[in-house]
């Protein structure tokens, strides 16, 4: 209601007479596609630098100035575009990448023929290249749809695209960019984005806003090839704490693969910002694939956490359509199940190979936090020792031949010490990953002794995470037991969402929830998991079916069975404040050791960390 003012309505109007059909020009046609493929500068620079790789460039360029709204600049080093076909560039639907017989077998970044002309159609475009083997180079110019005619240039080799003035024939498209921080900031993004694409191929990344160029990103050509050439570019452009961290991913299923790197559930991000995805080398984002990783993280991360992972599907053209958007950031499979079915088991199973491993960033974070916010007092030369006194109070204060831990000292009388089992000592488990255990700490925390350091294991948190995996491989061995309703229950439903539900019937009557017709719009829930004691059919199934609308899958019940098992293991494990004895931590220890995930608990908290001897002598200023 729009009480007191003027009612609008787009019906009140009279209808106004009929207008003839007529065809729109060429500039017209060209500014409307450009409101497709050019959303934001970000957007132009992701179509000219896929240009670029097209066009087997070595070394990629990128400049910008005020978030892109009056410089974009790609320059590259590929093979060029000769002289006469200069201005067939800038018409609409002209591309060499294609020959249009087979639009499924596309292996190229571009194909579509719209970015040159439509970005000519909103600003003032020039491109400059000279092609291999030519004997000049060339240039063209055309501002808001306006060609000029080709003319010489000077340029060595490859091609300078060049974009200012964004929307200058579209000025009402300003006024929705953001800042030009943030539209700077999105560039980087994509540059990056396209970096991890191809690491043979060096990226420059500079901001020409100011009278000095800055440098925001560079990642210079890799050598190595397959996972180490992947290993070296993401250093480069997510960072080494992100390479140290992340297991590899190679597995295949049906003709398609998976392989790149995920990181441990321990390096996890509170946003899905270091999710990408390739497709066939294409980034992409795609929200199914994006689900399917969410949901193979879902049993080791709570829900304000993201997991970070670089992930390449590779499969034959003709299974997947990359001409689903002008954009071509989303994709569609031929066989959508089969490929969340294996981002699914992929990660799951690399993730249990890594058994109790957890991110070196917790044992970074707790170094931090040992070092307090403090800042060290500066040594001068003159409280500096000469080198044969610093190597006689060295030698002084060497530990004994024969060493005592805090389990054989009896002075020790902070923690709780229980002396090793003989068979313990004798197999001297200090050399095994998590070490044998030398003290209980406030009845809480396990204080390990290894080879190289020391280990600090939260007792309760370990032992829920065991239990849980046991409960969770007892029920896999077993079929889901299920209860039967006295009184069967109607759901009305959406006639679609109907549907859905009762395809995945079977999948459904696996996971303990067997469900049948009952006329149009309604569903008959006659079993429901046995685990999941009273359930009210009706939320869960309106849950289940937004999932296989959203996704194509679905995870709803195994989330609900699983969170009833963390309750269960949470309940059933070791409580904190219960004094243990030295064979019952070192049993943990084992434990642990032989079991996959127990690296986190079940909310994805790390379980242990671990200190160098290296890291202990940095807190006491030996190094």
């Amino acid at each position: 209601m729009n009480a007191g003012g003027p009612k609008i309505s787009i019906f009140s109007d009279p209808p106004s007479p009929r207008r003839r059909i007529r065809q729109l020009d060429d500039a017209a046609a060209n500014r409307i596609a450009a409101g497709e493929v050019v959303e934001r500068p970000a957007s132009a620079i992701k179509e000219l630098v896929e240009n670029a790789l097209d066009a087997g460039a070595g070394r990629i360029e990128i400049a910008y100035a005020d978030g892109g709204r009056t410089l974009m600049q790609v320059s590259d080093d590929g093979h060029g575009i000769p002289a006469d076909e200069l201005e067939l560039a800038l018409s609409r639907h002209a591309t060499s990448k294609i020959d249009g017989s087979d639009l499924l077998d596309i292996r190229s970044f571009g194909f579509r023929g719209e970015a040159l002309p439509s970005l000519g159609a909103v600003g003032r475009l020039t491109i400059a290249s000279r092609a291999a083997g030519a004997a000049e180079a060339a240039e063209i110019t055309v501002t808001c749809g306006r060609m000029d005619p080709v003319r010489p240039a000077a340029l060595r080799a490859g091609t300078v695209v060049t974009l200012r003035d964004l929307f200058r024939a579209t000025p009402a498209r300003l006024k929705f960019l953001r800042t030009d921080r943030a539209e700077a900031q999105a560039i980087g993004e994509t540059v990056r984005r396209l970096a991890l694409a191809a690491p043979g191929v060096g990226f420059a990344l500079i901001d020409r806003s100011d009278d000095a160029p800055r440098e925001m990103f560079r990642a210079d050509p890799v050598q190595a090839e397959g996972e180490e050439a992947l290993r070296q570019r993401a250093r480069q452009v997510m960072g080494r704490d992100f390479v140290e961290n992340a297991i590899a991913i190679d597995a295949e299923r049906e003709g398609i693969r998976l392989t790149g790197l995920a990181a441990l559930p321990t390096y996890s991000r509170g946003a899905a910002v270091a999710q990408h995805f390739f497709v066939n080398a294409r980034p992409v984002r795609d929200k199914q694939l994006l689900g399917a990783l969410r949901a193979a993280y879902a049993d080791f991360l709570s829900r304000d956490r993201h997991p970070a992972a670089v992930l390449f599907l590779s499969c034959d053209p003709q299974a997947v359509d990359v001409n689903v958007h002008p954009a071509k950031a989303e994709v569609r499979f031929r066989d959508p199940g089969v490929v969340r079915g294996l981002i699914v088991s992929g990660l799951r199973h690399a993730l249990a190979g890594a058994g109790h491993r957890a991110s070196t960033t917790v044992s970074d974070a707790a170094l931090g936090a040992f070092r307090g916010a403090g800042v060290a007092a500066p040594i001068y030369q003159m409280d500096r020792a000469a080198r044969p006194a610093l190597d006689l109070s060295r030698a002084w204060q060497a530990p004994d031949p024969a060493p005592q831990g805090f389990a054989e000292s009896a002075a020790w009388t902070s923690a709780r010490v229980e002396t090793p089992a003989p068979d313990a000592q004798a197999e001297d488990a200090t050399t095994l990953p998590l070490g044998a255990a030398r003290a209980q700490l406030h009845e809480t925390y396990i204080l390990s002794q290894t080879a190289t350091g020391v280990v600090l294991v939260d007792a309760h948190a370990a032992h829920e995470r065991l239990v849980y995996e046991g409960l969770k491989a007892r029920l896999r061995e077993n079929a889901v037991p299920r209860q039967a309703l006295l009184i069967p229950e109607i759901v009305e439903l959406a006639a679609d969402d109907c549907a859905r539900l009762l395809a995945v019937a079977d999948e459904l009557a696996g996971a303990g929830l067997v469900i049948e017709a009952f006329g149009p719009g309604a569903i008959c829930v006659r079993e429901t998991p046995a685990i999941l004691g009273t359930v009210a059919a009706e939320p869960l199934l309106r849950d289940v079916a937004d999932e296989l609308a959203d996704l194509g899958a679905t995870t709803t019940l195994g989330a609900r069975m699983d969170a009833v098992l963390s309750r269960m293991a949470c309940h059933g494990s070791v409580r904190s404040g219960r004094r243990m004895s030295a064979e019952e931590m070192n049993a943990l220890l084992r434990e642990m050791e032989a079991t996959p995930h127990s690296g986190q608990c079940n909310h994805g908290r790390p379980t242990w960390v671990a200190l160098s001897l290296a890291d202990l002598e940095r807190l006491f200023g030996r190094r």
